[in-house]
Protein backbone atom coordinates (compact mmCIF):
# COMPACT_ATOMS: atom_id res chain seq x y z
CA UNK A 1 0.00 0.00 0.00
CA UNK A 2 1.28 3.47 -0.89
CA UNK A 3 2.10 5.68 2.10
CA UNK A 4 1.08 9.29 2.46
CA UNK A 5 4.14 11.55 2.76
CA UNK A 6 3.63 13.97 5.66
CA UNK A 7 6.12 16.47 7.04
CA UNK A 8 5.72 17.48 10.69
CA UNK A 9 6.61 21.17 10.83
CA UNK A 10 8.98 20.92 13.79
CA UNK A 11 12.55 19.95 14.62
CA UNK A 12 11.33 18.33 17.85
CA UNK A 13 11.67 14.54 17.69
CA UNK A 14 9.35 14.12 20.70
CA UNK A 15 6.44 15.60 18.73
CA UNK A 16 7.15 13.15 15.93
CA UNK A 17 7.01 10.21 18.34
CA UNK A 18 3.72 11.48 19.77
CA UNK A 19 2.09 11.57 16.33
CA UNK A 20 3.59 8.22 15.34
CA UNK A 21 1.86 6.67 18.35
CA UNK A 22 -1.50 7.94 17.09
CA UNK A 23 -1.13 7.50 13.32
CA UNK A 24 -0.29 4.00 11.96
CA UNK A 25 2.91 3.84 9.91
CA UNK A 26 0.95 1.87 7.33
CA UNK A 27 -1.09 5.00 6.67
CA UNK A 28 1.55 7.73 6.57
CA UNK A 29 5.31 8.20 6.33
CA UNK A 30 6.26 10.91 8.82
CA UNK A 31 9.37 13.07 8.95
CA UNK A 32 10.41 16.24 10.79
CA UNK A 33 12.12 19.35 9.47
CA UNK A 34 15.34 18.13 11.08
CA UNK A 35 15.38 15.28 8.55
CA UNK A 36 14.84 17.53 5.52
CA UNK A 37 17.72 19.48 3.99
CA UNK A 38 16.68 22.96 2.91
CA UNK A 39 13.70 23.38 5.24
CA UNK A 40 13.13 27.04 6.11
CA UNK A 41 12.63 28.81 9.42
CA UNK A 42 9.24 30.49 9.28
CA UNK A 43 8.94 33.75 11.23
CA UNK A 44 6.27 33.31 13.90
CA UNK A 45 4.92 36.85 13.96
CA UNK A 46 1.20 36.03 14.11
CA UNK A 47 -0.91 37.46 16.92
CA UNK A 48 -2.69 34.15 17.62
CA UNK A 49 -1.73 30.48 17.84
CA UNK A 50 -3.81 29.61 14.79
CA UNK A 51 -2.18 32.36 12.70
CA UNK A 52 1.29 31.06 13.54
CA UNK A 53 0.31 27.43 12.89
CA UNK A 54 -1.09 28.39 9.47
CA UNK A 55 2.04 30.37 8.58
CA UNK A 56 4.34 27.53 9.56
CA UNK A 57 2.30 24.97 7.62
CA UNK A 58 1.60 26.89 4.41
CA UNK A 59 4.96 28.60 3.93
CA UNK A 60 6.91 25.40 4.60
CA UNK A 61 4.60 23.39 2.32
CA UNK A 62 5.10 25.79 -0.58
CA UNK A 63 8.86 25.81 -0.03
CA UNK A 64 9.16 22.03 0.15
CA UNK A 65 6.37 21.14 -2.25
CA UNK A 66 5.06 18.64 0.31
CA UNK A 67 2.18 18.19 2.75
CA UNK A 68 3.03 19.85 6.08
CA UNK A 69 1.33 19.56 9.46
CA UNK A 70 2.39 22.38 11.78
CA UNK A 71 1.34 23.51 15.22
CA UNK A 72 1.69 26.46 17.52
CA UNK A 73 1.15 26.16 21.22
CA UNK A 74 1.64 28.01 24.45
CA UNK A 75 0.34 28.99 27.85
CA UNK A 76 -2.45 31.50 28.46
CA UNK A 77 -2.90 32.71 32.05
CA UNK A 78 -6.29 34.14 32.98
CA UNK A 79 -5.00 36.73 35.47
CA UNK A 80 -2.54 38.04 32.85
CA UNK A 81 -5.15 38.56 30.15
CA UNK A 82 -4.01 35.51 28.22
CA UNK A 83 -0.26 36.18 28.44
CA UNK A 84 2.30 34.86 27.74
CA UNK A 85 0.26 33.42 24.83
CA UNK A 86 2.11 33.39 21.49
CA UNK A 87 5.18 34.72 23.31
CA UNK A 88 5.35 31.70 25.66
CA UNK A 89 8.73 30.46 24.43
CA UNK A 90 10.31 33.93 24.60
CA UNK A 91 8.37 35.45 27.49
CA UNK A 92 11.52 36.58 29.34
CA UNK A 93 13.26 37.72 26.15
CA UNK A 94 15.44 34.86 24.94
CA UNK A 95 13.71 32.07 23.01
CA UNK A 96 13.57 28.79 24.91
CA UNK A 97 15.00 29.98 28.26
CA UNK A 98 12.67 27.90 30.43
CA UNK A 99 14.15 28.98 33.76
CA UNK A 100 13.85 32.69 32.95
CA UNK A 101 10.33 32.28 31.55
CA UNK A 102 9.17 30.45 34.69
CA UNK A 103 10.78 33.03 36.94
CA UNK A 104 9.06 35.87 35.09
CA UNK A 105 5.70 34.12 35.26
CA UNK A 106 6.02 33.65 39.02
CA UNK A 107 6.99 37.31 39.41
CA UNK A 108 3.98 38.43 37.36
CA UNK A 109 1.66 36.34 39.53
CA UNK A 110 3.20 37.28 42.89
CA UNK A 111 0.41 37.80 45.43
CA UNK A 112 -2.31 36.35 43.18
CA UNK A 113 -4.31 33.76 45.19
CA UNK A 114 -4.63 30.14 44.04
CA UNK A 115 -8.26 30.50 42.97
CA UNK A 116 -7.29 33.24 40.51
CA UNK A 117 -4.28 31.48 38.97
CA UNK A 118 -6.26 29.60 36.30
CA UNK A 119 -4.51 28.92 33.01
CA UNK A 120 -4.69 26.82 29.89
CA UNK A 121 -2.17 25.19 27.61
CA UNK A 122 -3.34 25.74 24.01
CA UNK A 123 -2.36 23.88 20.84
CA UNK A 124 -3.47 24.81 17.31
CA UNK A 125 -2.75 22.47 14.39
CA UNK A 126 -2.83 23.23 10.69
CA UNK A 127 -2.40 20.93 7.67
CA UNK A 128 -1.34 22.47 4.37
CA UNK A 129 -1.22 20.80 0.96
CA UNK A 130 1.89 21.29 -1.24
CA UNK A 131 0.30 24.32 -2.89
CA UNK A 132 0.00 26.14 0.43
CA UNK A 133 -3.74 25.68 0.89
CA UNK A 134 -5.03 25.03 4.40
CA UNK A 135 -6.87 21.72 4.32
CA UNK A 136 -7.46 20.90 7.99
CA UNK A 137 -7.28 22.69 11.33
CA UNK A 138 -7.85 21.56 14.91
CA UNK A 139 -7.13 22.74 18.43
CA UNK A 140 -6.85 21.38 21.94
CA UNK A 141 -6.81 22.94 25.41
CA UNK A 142 -5.74 21.56 28.77
CA UNK A 143 -6.95 23.63 31.73
CA UNK A 144 -5.16 23.94 35.05
CA UNK A 145 -3.66 26.54 37.35
CA UNK A 146 -0.24 28.01 38.01
CA UNK A 147 1.60 26.84 41.12
CA UNK A 148 3.47 29.19 43.41
CA UNK A 149 6.74 27.27 43.00
CA UNK A 150 8.34 24.75 40.65
CA UNK A 151 7.59 21.05 41.18
CA UNK A 152 8.87 18.07 39.22
CA UNK A 153 11.66 17.49 36.72
CA UNK A 154 9.68 15.90 33.89
CA UNK A 155 8.64 17.74 30.76
CA UNK A 156 9.87 21.17 29.72
CA UNK A 157 8.81 24.80 29.52
CA UNK A 158 6.12 25.72 32.05
CA UNK A 159 5.38 22.07 32.95
CA UNK A 160 6.80 22.35 36.53
CA UNK A 161 4.37 25.22 37.23
CA UNK A 162 1.21 23.93 35.53
CA UNK A 163 -1.01 22.04 37.99
CA UNK A 164 -3.56 19.68 36.45
CA UNK A 165 -6.52 19.91 38.81
CA UNK A 166 -7.70 16.32 38.34
CA UNK A 167 -4.32 14.97 39.46
CA UNK A 168 -3.29 17.71 41.92
CA UNK A 169 0.17 17.55 40.36
CA UNK A 170 2.12 19.59 37.86
CA UNK A 171 2.95 18.35 34.38
CA UNK A 172 6.51 18.21 35.69
CA UNK A 173 5.44 15.58 38.25
CA UNK A 174 3.19 13.48 36.04
CA UNK A 175 4.21 10.32 34.24
CA UNK A 176 4.80 10.93 30.53
CA UNK A 177 2.04 8.48 29.59
CA UNK A 178 -0.49 10.43 31.64
CA UNK A 179 0.69 13.77 30.29
CA UNK A 180 0.50 12.48 26.73
CA UNK A 181 -3.08 11.36 27.29
CA UNK A 182 -4.38 14.69 28.62
CA UNK A 183 -2.09 17.32 27.07
CA UNK A 184 -3.32 20.11 24.81
CA UNK A 185 -1.33 18.63 21.91
CA UNK A 186 -2.79 15.14 22.25
CA UNK A 187 -6.30 16.60 22.52
CA UNK A 188 -5.74 18.61 19.37
CA UNK A 189 -4.34 15.59 17.54
CA UNK A 190 -7.29 13.42 18.58
CA UNK A 191 -9.63 16.07 17.19
CA UNK A 192 -7.65 16.20 13.93
CA UNK A 193 -7.08 12.48 13.34
CA UNK A 194 -10.50 11.37 11.99
CA UNK A 195 -10.44 14.07 9.30
CA UNK A 196 -6.75 13.43 8.62
CA UNK A 197 -7.35 9.73 8.10
CA UNK A 198 -10.19 10.47 5.69
CA UNK A 199 -8.09 12.99 3.76
CA UNK A 200 -5.10 10.62 3.52
CA UNK A 201 -7.26 7.81 2.21
CA UNK A 202 -8.79 10.12 -0.42
CA UNK A 203 -5.34 11.25 -1.58
CA UNK A 204 -3.78 7.78 -1.92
Amino acid sequence: MTQFDLVIGTHNAKKLVELQMMLPTSLASLSTLAQIPGAIDVVEDGTTFDENAAKKATQQAIHLGRWVLAEDSGLAVDALGGDPGVYSARYAGEHGDDAANNEKLLDQLAGVPAEKRGAGFHCHLCLSDPEGRVRLTASGVCRGRIAESLSGNAGFGYDPLFIVREYHRTFGQLDLTVKRAISHRSRGLRQLLPSLRTLIQSEL
